[in-house]
């Protein structure tokens, strides 16, 4: 890779065990998501999550997935798990960010492409990151559908950016080229089900995301 090309980071979202936390952390990604939603096929309880968090090596972050939760709902998950990161999935307020925001937490605030929040609406939170994906189907999440991610890269010259919503091994290279985001978000594209992961598929992922390299010095976002 050319010194002067930089590569997005990953996030694979939705583990459920220790082991397979440990194996995509091995394999090279940046942070792991763990989700705190009841409706979710991938959700944990506070043990679970807990168990996997404090098993993360240091350099891996852990980021909790909440869906319209309170504030001290989040706290209590973020210090019983010991989440660094918080992810926000839903309909929350930008007074929520600021109130996580203070407690020296990362805030990743989810805006759709069809949905609200939308991308015109970043101005008014003071998150540390945005997540961006087209915002259809029966869940939050990107039900693993595919959209056109170059409508976000205009988003990313000017926010901090994480792309998300049915990439796949096969798929991301052309996401990264088209929208030029810091970050990659995935999760059913990686599944051999719900929950589970197939480290095959993350690895090949991972393999096509570090063969890209773009020209634009990227922000950190985990």
């Amino acid at each position: 890779m050319d010194q002067d090309k930089f590569i997005p980071q990953v996030k694979i979202c939705g583990l459920t065990e220790v082991e397979q936390a440990l194996q995509c952390a091995a394999l090279g990604v940046d942070a792991i998501g763990c989700v705190f939603y009841p409706k979710s096929p991938r959700h944990l309880t506070d043990d679970q999550a807990r168990k996997i968090c404090l098993a993360l090596p240091e350099r891996i972050k852990a980021v909790g997935v909440f869906v319209n939760q309170t504030f001290s709902n989040i706290m209590h998950y973020a210090e019983f798990c010991h989440l660094s990161t918080i992810q926000l999935h839903g309909q929350e307020s930008p007074k929520l960010v600021r109130s996580l925001c203070k407690e020296n937490l990362h805030v990743i605030k989810a805006l759709f492409v069809d949905g609200n929040p939308s991308l015109k609406d970043a101005s008014n939170y003071q998150a540390s990151a945005f997540l961006v994906e087209c915002g259809q189907g029966k869940l939050p999440g990107g039900n693993a559908l595919q959209w056109n991610w170059e409508q976000a890269k205009s988003f990313g010259e000017k926010h901090p950016l994480i792309i998300a919503g049915g990439l796949a091994p096969e798929n991301v290279a052309h996401a990264i080229k088209v929208s030029s985001p810091h970050a990659v978000d995935v999760s059913s594209g990686v599944e051999s089900s719900p929950g589970q992961k197939d480290i095959g598929k993350v690895a090949v992922f991972l393999d096509a995301v570090f063969r890209c390299g773009l020209k634009k010095k990227l922000r950190k976002i985990f």
